[in-house]
């Protein structure tokens, strides 16, 4: 099949993986491109004078069959890529660049938006086209489009070397990830490790043909050894590997690159009239400036610090009492939290990990949503697939109405960048009064089943799946009339809210009940285990919150300074977490070149967004707790506010017409225990 045959003659019109070869892509997005570029050529040639539907609902009509390509090829780059796919990325990335800037430079085309955004007062728009007239006008005027002919061409450069410099960065992180190896041939290495960690080790050491027992940096394997592990030499030797990926003077290194990033996204702004990368990407954020995203940060610090100083003191010394260690060390920080918990509360995750077999919680996540929005999942296999760990579901409502796609991927594998996230491989909208629902995709990296036990996942893997639900929630239950305004196109700072928020309901025992049940035995998790959870649920709140402040404040720091005066990654970075520093530095490590969230992913200037998000999701959630966590008519509001509505309206305003009022930081505050 040509992936040119657009739309597909598959179900649902879903992308037909199994008949794509890689070698089509390349041929595939030129020819794309080139049709693309004829649909803007018809709306600058249209002879009729501009209005809203023969421009502005054209323009971003325009592009579908470039927009399926580039979900199905860039969704397979980050979940299922190989040397082929990496090398048509970089290629495609160049094309991909220039074609956008051939958009947003298009003097005719913006003399036409122009001239329909200067009428928008005669217009009688809706809400959602005021929007979007809004947002294109503004994507073009902040883009480059009143620029002089010597300015557009520099920004162009700077676009072109961008977006390949975010690609090589990203495949770095994935190239020393992979390499890193860690056998493990004396068993008694392996002191403190579940049975379940020493399985999955020993069968994942058999599958490259090795003796013994084999870890990664994948999170899987990770994790369970940096928690468990009694041997701190090893622990600190992964430790190292982790926090050393791309900053090892080698071909994967990614120093340099960082540095070529923060200087070209500087000089783009400044080029656009903005101060700094920053305040060009947070003017069309709720936050607005780099400042208030800094004294948000900052306020946030201020409470918090004194409380993870607190919490810090308490377990270095535990550890020093347990194991009379000379300093507590960054490899040392999960072991001994996870034995000063197990202390505290009586209980750890190894004991809630058989309750949480993974297609359970998948069926309880599923139970959560039809509870509060009538949707109904059904497993089906006519959909084609990228790799055989992938399931596919049709989502319907209530009535039967066919709703979206939804895919899950959740193991790690060689072509697979780590961590979790949603994404789509085709947008919502409606279309000569035609609905087109979405496809979603969440993919995550659980630990695989292994010969004796299914996939079993920790507590901080359910709110994961539950986070990612969340984000594929914001992507299904879509309603609006433009692809561009759709689902999770939202506001940087707003787009946490549906995430974070779902990940209340896993600490609520009505729901546990719903899904939590023994692998073996088919028992329901103990109501003394659920107290557990929910007591436990603020252990450390401080620290961990000092660690998202930190990360927050380096990213500010990247694009909010001026670039020439930064000569060394690693120095520029301690600078930045002087004031949120716990523990040690460790010379050789560096966050900054393995920093995939701002240096590759849309997170740039805007990683303070998850904390920003969390005040909403606390103010939210206490909104569901006061009335009930499944009252229909409040997640109903919800629905039509916020998981319905994308980018169609200001955040805020969709925020209060959902809640009655503006989000209350002390909900927050009170939810991690550091208030009453």
């Amino acid at each position: 099949m040509n992936i040119l045959n657009y739309p597909f003659s598959t179900p649902y019109n879903t992308a037909p993986f199994s008949k794509i070869e890689i070698e089509q892509f390349l041929p595939a997005f030129i020819k794309a491109i080139e049709n693309t570029k004829a649909e803007i050529d018809v709306i600058i040639n249209n002879s009729d004078i501009p209005n809203f539907k023969n421009t502005l609902e054209a323009l971003d009509f325009s592009g579908e069959q470039l927009e399926r390509i580039s979900s199905i090829f860039f969704n397979l780059n980050s979940a299922e890529t190989n040397d082929k796919i990496q090398k048509i990325a970089q290629d495609v990335s160049h094309l991909l660049s220039e074609f956008n800037n051939d958009i947003a430079l298009n003097e005719k085309l913006f003399i036409r938006v122009k001239e329909v955004y200067n009428s928008k007062e005669r217009l009688k728009l809706t809400e959602e086209e005021n929007t979007l007239l809004d947002k294109k006008y503004k994507g073009f005027s902040r883009n480059g489009a009143n620029l002089s002919k010597d300015k557009k061409l520099n920004l162009r450069e700077i676009d072109k070397k961008l977006s390949k410099l975010k690609l090589k960065f990203g495949e770095n992180v994935l190239a020393e990830t992979n390499k890193f190896e860690m056998l493990i041939i004396n068993e008694k290495d392996l002191s403190g490790l579940p049975e379940g960690a020493k399985e999955a080790a020993k069968q994942l050491a058999e599958s490259k043909n090795k003796k013994g027992w084999l870890f990664t940096l994948d999170y899987p394997s990770y994790i369970p050894f940096m928690t468990y592990a009694d041997n701190r030499e090893l622990r600190k030797k992964l430790s190292f590997a982790f926090g050393n990926r791309s900053f090892n003077n080698d071909a994967f290194d990614n120093k340099n690159i960082v540095l070529k990033i923060v200087t070209l996204r500087y000089k783009r702004a400044k080029l656009l009239g903005y101060k700094s990368h920053a305040h060009f990407v947070l003017e069309e954020r709720m936050a607005e400036t780099p400042e208030k995203v800094l004294e948000f940060l900052n306020e946030l610090l201020e409470k918090v610090k004194p409380a993870a100083e607190k919490e810090f003191k308490n377990l270095e010394n535990f550890a020093k009492k347990l194991d009379d260690i000379g300093r507590l060390e960054k490899w040392d920080s999960v072991y001994y939290s996870e034995k000063l918990k197990q202390k505290l509360y009586d209980f750890d995750d190894e004991q809630l990990k058989p309750y949480f077999k993974l297609e359970n919680v998948i069926r309880g996540v599923f139970l959560v949503a039809n509870k509060l929005y009538d949707l109904n999942f059904e497993k089906i296999d006519t959909i084609d697939k990228y790799h055989k760990d992938v399931l596919t579901y049709k989502v319907t409502d209530k009535n039967g109405d066919f709703i979206s796609i939804f895919y899950t991927d959740f193991f790690p594998r060689e072509g697979k960048r780590n961590g979790a996230w949603m994404t789509s491989f085709k947008p919502q909208y409606i279309r000569n009064d035609y609905n087109e629902r979405p496809h979603i995709s969440i993919v995550c990296n659980f630990t695989k089943p292994t010969k004796s036990k299914p996939s079993l996942l920790t507590f901080n893997e359910v709110t994961t799946l539950f986070h990612e639900f969340g984000h594929a929630l914001h992507g299904m239950l879509a309603n609006t009339t433009y692809p561009s305004l759709s689902g999770t196109s939202v506001s940087w700072d707003f787009v946490e809210l549906p995430s974070q928020v779902l990940e209340n309901w896993c600490y609520e025992e009505a729901v546990l009940k719903l899904f939590a049940k023994h692998y073996e035995t088919g028992e329901v998790i103990p109501i003394e285990l659920v107290k557990k959870i929910k007591d436990s649920s603020t252990f450390h709140e401080g620290m961990q919150t000092l660690r998202q402040i930190s990360l927050g404040l380096l990213d500010m720091s990247w694009h909010t300074l001026v670039p020439a005066h930064i000569i060394d990654v690693k120095k520029h970075e301690l600078t930045a977490f002087k004031n949120t520093k716990l523990y040690p530095d460790i010379a050789k490590n560096c966050t900054s070149t393995s920093f995939s969230h701002i240096f590759q992913g849309g997170y740039s200037s805007g990683y303070y967004s998850y904390k920003w998000a969390e005040v909403l999701d606390a103010d939210a959630f206490d909104y569901f707790s006061e009335n009930g966590i499944f009252n229909k008519e409040i997640a109903t509001k919800f629905k039509d506010n916020i998981l319905s509505k994308g980018g169609t309206e200001n955040p805020m305003t969709l925020y209060k017409r959902f809640r009655g009022q503006k989000p209350k930081p002390e909900a927050l505050l009170k939810r991690a225990g550091l208030i009453k």
